[in-house]
Parts: structure tokens; C-alpha cells; sequence
């Protein structure tokens, strides 16, 4: 077995912040908004203090959970699969448990989607389609099925990235075969509860709505927007305009949710764009969803755009762009940081582009306003697109490039 090495020892002392976990793909709400406060709002030259470098994760592009003082993620190594957990503080391995065969395709080996973390058990989804819940403090397997296996699936062209939504007592991926295209699974046993809907898998996660006290679901399969209720897994609605026939990658990002409504805005690039949906409970357990705007000023490609203050921060194909999340008007494009990913905390955008670079950007209608850069170090790249997205968990900024993940102190301290 390869073990992850500990390449830097503890290089500064911990943020003394009182800091927030990130359990899941997005974040604590699935929104690509880290809880903290009392983070650097500019950073020096150079880029903020590197606290510690792991290496050992092996082949992949799973982006990091981190819960309960441990980080978990993906990786590809030593021909399998594997769910690798480090010390959140030091980068250590505490364990590395195998998780399935190797997944190998000309643009990216390895894993892609993030484990969720929920009361201290673990749920991974792998490239094959391996989904599994795990003890976080052993690694030992709890429970182990591969959804295109149980359901006659056929694996999408880049390997499946979905990381599982873990809501109540249920765990709720999509199997993309089509006898089953939605699913929701009991997460303590993992016995099949429900399925529906035979659409192909996109390359995004689920969204969870409330709509009037009832649990409902929005996912981007690979041929539309859905909306299933939670319970039993009916269709209530779909939504085709913002779907490419490529890949819709980002997450639907919920706009806003008050008692039987809710907005959500989907997007998805190769030309396509991007909706501002309206969803409306009918009162007799029904859901109505209307467009109310489309728009080409938001093409979102492999990342999540991240909503702030009624404004919509992401990358429009290979441009940082800024719309109004109300009208779908563009505020501002800017070219200073190249193509990425982000993630919002304490009043600033973290943004990671797909080449290393990483930019502290202050969230505004006016312009790009950048509060600090630094590039990755030459070893701590793998020379492939950095497609994993950062994370932001008590004081520290963690980036992974593959094999290697390094994290740094973003604390005001």
C-alpha cells in the first residue's frame, strides 16, 4: 500500500480562530461559502504562510472534505481507488482504505467527486461508480455497492464526479442507468429505497430545496434540471434549456428559498448558458418551475459559480465574469485571473485557477478587485489542470494538484 508522506513538517503555529468545518462537496450549505470569520483580507507578497505540504494522494481530482479535525478525499494509486484521510493540521495520514479498480481516461486518471461527512461516517462515490460509507475514524467499510453494476449503468464519458447528498436518514446519488437515473439509499444500512427517472448522469452534484417543509431535490443529470421530491423520489418537474449534450458540470446554485418557493440558477458551458428558474409549491404536493431569465453571460464550465449580496461570481467559459443574479446582466468581466474555481469566505473570493494561480478577490459590482496572488511552488505542481476546488476550513486555505495537497494560513492573526 502507498502511504501518504508527510513532505513539510509543521512549518507555523495553528490558527488560534475559532474555525468551521467544510463536510461535503461546497461546503457546510452547499453553496461554495465557507462559515469563517477573522481571515486575512489581503494577503503579503508571496501569498499567505504555507502551514504543511502532504503528498500521496495519488491520481485524481477530488477537491478535500474536512470534519472533525481530518480531511478526507480520493486518489488513485497502486492500480485502485482509494479513500485517503490526513490530520487536518498536519497533512499526516491517518488512513487509507481501497475503495475500488483503477478508473483511467485519456483527459484525467482517478477519482473525482468529494466524500461527505455526516456524524462521523464517511460517503464516497468513485469513478466507477463505487459508492460506499465508511467509519471516518477507521476507515473501515460500513456498507459497499456500485450503482452501475445494480443498475445495468453505463459510466459517462469522464468518469462519474458526483459527490453524494447525505439529507436526514438518506443518501441520494444518481446511478444514470436508464432503469434508475436518480436514487436515494438508507445511510445506515445503504438498502435501495427508491429510484426514478432513467436519465444519464451528469457531472453534477445534487442540490437540496425546502419547498413548504417538504425535502426536494434539484439535479443536472446529463439531459436536463430535475426536480424529485425527497420522500419518494417523484418527478416534479423538468427544466432542458440550460443542458448541453457534452457535459453539465456545475452544481444548480439556490438562489433563494422562503417557505413554498425557491429560485435556482443552473448553467452549464459548450456555448450553452445559464436560467434563473422559479419553483413553486402547488400546495397539493406538486412543484411548478418557470424560467425566468436565460442568459450567455454565465457559462459555467467545470465550476461552480458562488452567489453574494445579489451577485453571481464565476468563470463564463475562461473569463471571471459578475452578473446580476436578479436580471442576469453582466457587472464586469476581467482576464486577470485565468480560468478556475472559488470559494467565498469572510468577504473574499478564493480562486484557484486550472494553471495554480491563486487570487484573493474582494467581492464588488464595480470591478475585479484583487487583494492578493501567489502561484503555486514548481514542486507542488503536477502539470495537469488544477481541477480540484479550494477549500476554506478553520484558518486554513487548503489547495490539492493531484499526488500533492498543501494548506496555508488565511487567519488574521
Amino acid at each position: 500500500m502507498r502511504f501518504a508522506a508527510l513532505a513539510a513538517v509543521l512549518l507555523l503555529p495553528l490558527p488560534a480562530t475559532a474555525g468551521e468545518d467544510w463536510p461535503q462537496w461546497r461546503g457546510p450549505n452547499r453553496d461554495g461559502i465557507s462559515l469563517e470569520t477573522g481571515l486575512r483580507q489581503s494577503w503579503p507578497d508571496g501569498g499567505p504562510p504555507l502551514i504543511f505540504r502532504a503528498d500521496g494522494l495519488g491520481a485524481g481530482y477530488s477537491t478535500v472534505a474536512v470534519a472533525d479535525g481530518r480531511i478526507h478525499t480520493q486518489g488513485m494509486f497502486s492500480g485502485r481507488e482509494w479513500i485517503v484521510t490526513l490530520d487536518a493540521a498536519t497533512g499526516a495520514q491517518l488512513w487509507a482504505t481501497p475503495h475500488a479498480d483503477a478508473y483511467r481516461d485519456g483527459r484525467g486518471d482517478g477519482p473525482r467527486g468529494v466524500p461527505t461527512v455526516v456524524d462521523g461516517t464517511v460517503y464516497a462515490l468513485g469513478a466507477r461508480g463505487q459508492l460506499t460509507a465508511l467509519d471516518a475514524a477507521s476507515g473501515q467499510v460500513l456498507w459497499t455497492l456500485n450503482l452501475l453494476e445494480r443498475f445495468r449503468g453505463r459510466n459517462i464519458s469522464w468518469g462519474i464526479s458526483e459527490s453524494p447528498l447525505v439529507l436526514d436518514d438518506r443518501v441520494l446519488v444518481s446511478p444514470g442507468s436508464r432503469q434508475v437515473g436518480f436514487a436515494a439509499f438508507d445511510r445506515e444500512s445503504g438498502e435501495f429505497l427508491w429510484g426514478t427517472a432513467g436519465d444519464e448522469a451528469g457531472y453534477s452534484s445534487p442540490l437540496p430545496v425546502d419547498l413548504a417543509g417538504a425535502p426536494h431535490i434539484v439535479y443536472f443529470s446529463g439531459e436536463r434540471a430535475a426536480g424529485i421530491r425527497a420522500g419518494d423520489g417523484a418527478l416534479l418537474w423538468s427544466y432542458r434549456r440550460a443542458s448541453n449534450r457534452t457535459a453539465n458540470i456545475a452544481t444548480p446554485v439556490l438562489v433563494s428559498n422562503r417557505g413554498g418557493a425557491a429560485e435556482v440558477f443552473l448553467s452549464s458551458d459548450y456555448g450553452t448558458g445559464g436560467a434563473l428558474l422559479e419553483l413553486q409549491a402547488d400546495g397539493a404536493g406538486g412543484v411548478t418551475a418557470t424560467e425566468k431569465y436565460f442568459t450567455r453571460n454565465m457559462r459555467a464550465h467545470h465550476a461552480t459559480p458562488v452567489l453574494h449580496e445579489g451577485v453571481l461570481y464565476g468563470f463564463s467559459g475562461s473569463i471571471f465574469s459578475a452578473l446580476d443574479i436578479e436580471t442576469g446582466a453582466l457587472f464586469w468581466r476581467d482576464r486577470s485571473i485565468r480560468k478556475g474555481s472559488l470559494t467565498f469566505a469572510d468577504n473574499r473570493l478564493y480562486v484557484f485557477s486550472e494553471r495554480g494561480d491563486v487570487a484573493l478577490v474582494e467581492p464588488s459590482r464595480a470591478g475585479y478587485q484583487q487583494r492578493g496572488r501567489f502561484e503555486l511552488r514548481q514542486r507542488d505542481r503536477s502539470g495537469e489542470n488544477t481541477w480540484s476546488h479550494p477549500v476554506v476550513a478553520n484558518g486554513l486555505l487548503y489547495l490539492r494538484d493531484q499526488d500533492v495537497l498543501v494548506a496555508y494560513d488565511v487567519s488574521d492573526r
